[in-house]
């Protein structure tokens, strides 16, 4: 193996963000995409967690938290300065409470939960995020950077589950913020659509 794997899912915030940080850092690696009802072996066997997104270094080492792989990336090549627009403590509520009511939201017959009640909760931090976009056209200056980044994948999650109620409401920055980002050619060519990886396959590389 002479390049890292990466284990992802297209469609997954959390392995979105490592892809975003693989390519803008020019990490060249195999990627698996997998089908979650059917994990690969070689994954789980890596990391028995059992979720994405999974960097195998060549030399055997296992990454297997998102935000680990993003800064493994970042820390070899950082061409767009992301480590320095970054916002750990904004990254903590995009992955604590913001994660928590966007899942009761969009998945209310899993959880058991009013979705207009955990709603109103995220949109507590999106107002956040809108009012952080007053002060600089991204998360942590005037570039992106390693926390827009981490918390893009999450709001187009969030909007996409009522699109129009979403354009409808007062956030303009951090809608002109999130159209932005999905118009990238970054967003772009982290969402090809490869098959479920299966070992038989030839390798699909990765950007």
């Amino acid at each position: 193996m002479s390049v890292p794997i990466l284990y992802s899912f297209r469609r997954c915030p959390y392995a979105m963000r490592a892809r975003l940080a693989l390519a803008v850092s020019e990490t060249r690696c195999e990627l698996r995409e997998v089908k979650l009802a059917a994990k690969p072996s070689a994954m789980l066997e890596a990391s028995p967690k059992g979720t994405v997104p999974v960097l195998v270094l060549p030399g055997g080492e296992v990454i297997d938290e998102s935000l680990d792989i993003m800064r493994y990336a970042l820390s070899r090549n950082d061409p767009e300065a992301w480590l320095a627009n970054d916002d750990p403590d904004l990254i903590a509520g995009n992955d604590g409470p913001f994660k928590h009511h966007l899942d009761r939201y969009k998945y209310p017959e899993r959880h058991g939960s009013d979705p207009l009640i955990h709603r109103e909760h995220a949109m507590n931090f999106l107002r956040q995020v809108e009012d952080r976009l007053t002060m600089s056209p991204h998360l942590a200056g005037k570039g992106r950077g390693m926390v827009d980044a981490a918390v893009a994948p999450f709001v187009r999650q969030f909007a996409a589950v009522a699109p129009l109620w979403f354009e409808e409401q007062k956030l303009p920055r951090l809608q002109g913020w999130l159209a932005d980002f999905l118009a990238s050619e970054l967003f772009r060519a982290v969402m090809l659509r490869p098959r479920p990886w299966t070992p038989e396959q030839p390798p699909l590389f990765f950007p």
